[in-house]
């Protein structure tokens, strides 16, 4: 029996991480929903944490509840604001010098914003947080991701990454502007991102994977505005929404497991891919497609004037 039916026989948890310590991992989001249950697997089992997201007072009041929780975890704080480029630059460029990074979760977000707004930057908000933010800060990173001996960047996507409405045009939504349709369109380019980078990273230790956490009631959803999207959620969270605490799951396997790979899509098995245990899946139709994942490069590059890995044969 091979590694892939082992996996996919015997139902994967927490549980079965390895010791952590000595690796570092920074988590976008970090302070609430599912970054902070990854924060806390990952400190149980040894890792240093940073939480990563805007605001110091959530920050430090996670970090805390934490170190409450767990008082020998190891745990520090970065704000990091993915709405701003310069913010990050600063952000980043501290980190850079200083920090060796082993784990990066790009798994901070925004939906369902019911009028066409704009970070500091004039980027649509939710494509400009959700990807380019993301894409800057791997950015900004790489050189202490580079340090690891072997570093995995897992990516938060979402269902929507499958819907039609989320094809890769009028990436600004500055044509027509829908609440979901530019967090699908955010979600997909999570997964041609993490296609993209996975080939250009191909042979330099680091490798990148992008997951979807199911269905879960977190911080991402409660905000939803607007009297459809508060109905569906009421509804959904009755039905098909678990925890943040399985929710964290795929991240973490894709994180951790020796199963994940580069490259690879991990969801929940369950139906639906709403919950249960998490495993590779097919992605997206055409997500690996060089041809898009080549667009929505220079297309990320030209947006924030950051150009990095830009020679796919030449390891950075």
């Amino acid at each position: 029996m091979n590694s892939t039916s082992r996996a996919s026989a015997t139902p994967w948890t927490p549980d079965a991480i390895a010791d952590q310590r000595g690796r570092t991992a920074l988590i976008t989001g970090g302070n609430s929903g599912i970054g902070l249950e990854t924060a806390r697997v990952l400190a149980r089992h040894g890792a240093r944490v940073i939480l990563a997201g805007r605001s110091r007072h959530k920050l430090d009041e996670a970090a805390d509840g934490l170190r409450g929780a767990q008082p020998d975890a190891e745990v520090a704080t970065a704000v990091i604001d993915l709405g701003d480029l310069a913010s990050l630059r600063r952000a980043t460029m501290a980190l850079a010098e200083t920090e060796t990074i082993d784990l990066l979760f790009n798994n901070a977000g925004v939906m369902n914003i019911p009028e066409r707004r704009t970070t500091s930057d004039g980027f649509e908000l939710t494509f400009g947080t959700n990807h380019l933010g993301h894409f800057a800060l791997t950015a900004g990173l790489m050189p202490a991701l580079r340090r690891s001996p072997a570093a995995r960047i897992v990516t938060v996507s979402a269902i929507a990454a499958t819907w039609r409405m989320g094809r890769l045009e009028d990436l600004m939504s500055d044509r027509r502007y829908g609440a979901m349709s530019a967090y699908a369109k955010s979600k997909r380019a999570n997964v041609v991102f993490t296609q993209e980078l996975a080939r250009r990273l191909d042979g330099t230790g680091v490798e990148a994977l992008v997951v979807h956490p199911g269905s879960a009631m977190t911080n991402l959803q409660r905000h939803s505005q607007g009297a459809l999207s508060k109905l569906v959620v009421a509804l959904t969270s009755r039905t098909v929404m678990g925890s943040a605490e399985g929710a964290a799951w795929p991240s973490l396997y894709a994180a951790t497991s020796p199963d994940a790979h580069s490259g690879q899509f991990i969801a929940p098995a369950g139906r639906d891919q709403t919950a249960g245990t998490p495993k590779a899946v097919p992605l997206p139709h055409g997500a690996d497609d060089p041809a898009e994942g080549a667009f929505l490069w220079s297309e990320s590059e030209r947006l924030t004037g950051i150009r990095f890995l830009s020679d796919p044969s030449v390891p950075r």
